[in-house]
């Protein structure tokens, strides 16, 4: 079993290939594919690819490279839209500094308002963590949510121990496979494999093998954890089973996977 927990598989990159890739995907092992939505307007998109292939799970937010264009009702219409559907988290959400921080306040508002969603629903949340670690966790100490992901981590060892505290799995792919990224592998190989996950945030964040332009898809998830089993010094078979089992464990909807009917629309 393997899980890529963060996958854009609703991106206009996959509209020529997007069935195929989850079929090949599902043929090659990786049992799970989750799909953040990243704002109001593809949470429909999300939710028809997950409709499609049984495979597939869809977490419902608005990411913070999106603020600018959501609407103080797009909360209101997350709200709905998680009591008529049945995502497996909360997400992509969180605080983006690298961008910018011109827009810090509405970005703060979309991520405390989508966190008080994850604490009424009893859900999960899928972070998006980058330059902004810090003050996640100060408003993560403020809205206690269940746990979840934070995608792509790249803090300090410290910082990722707050995290595990709070309940957090750690997001690890492409990023950590190129030999310059000391500071992912050192992380990768120093925390404890029960606080890792596995990613590809397709059809971003390309491997190595790849290459920082080419398109990153679910297709790289074994070689990824190869990446990983070898920083540890450790079998695949571990890897996988490993963060696979803590996949499951942070975000127990995907087990409805497993059981569900698949829907061909």
């Amino acid at each position: 079993m393997i899980i890529d927990t963060h996958c854009h598989l609703d991106a206009v990159e996959f509209d020529a290939d997007r069935d195929e890739i989850a079929i090949l995907a599902k043929q090659q092992g990786v049992s799970a594919i989750v799909l953040p939505a990243v704002a109001r307007d593809n949470f429909d998109a999300v939710i028809k690819v997950c409709n499609q292939h049984k495979h597939c799970a869809y977490a419902l937010g608005i990411h913070p490279m999106y603020v600018n264009d959501a609407l103080a009702s797009d909360i209101e219409t997350l709200k709905i839209y998680v009591e008529q559907n049945n995502p497996v988290a909360i997400g992509e959400i969180g605080l983006d500094y690298f961008e910018t921080k011109a827009n810090l306040a509405q970005q703060i508002y979309f991520f405390t308002e989508q966190l008080k969603i994850a604490k009424q629903y009893d859900l999960p949340v899928i972070l998006h963590v980058r330059h902004a670690v810090d003050d996640i966790l100060k408003h993560l100490r403020r809205y206690i949510v269940g746990g979840g992901i934070a995608h792509a981590f790249n803090g300090s060892f410290q910082q990722a121990e707050q995290f595990i505290a709070l309940g957090f799995k750690l997001g690890f792919g492409g990023a950590m496979t190129y030999s310059r990224a000391l500071k992912i592998r050192e992380l990768a190989s120093r925390l404890p494999l029960e606080a890792i996950v596995l990613e590809t945030d397709s059809p971003d964040i390309p491997p190595a093998w790849i290459g920082s332009t080419g398109r990153n898809t679910p297709l790289e998830l074994r070689k990824i954890a190869q990446v990983l089993a070898d920083i540890r010094q450790v079998n695949v078979a571990q890897v996988l089973d490993i963060t696979s089992t803590n996949a499951l464990k942070v975000l127990p909807k995907l087990a409805d996977l497993y059981t569900r009917p698949q829907v061909l629309l």
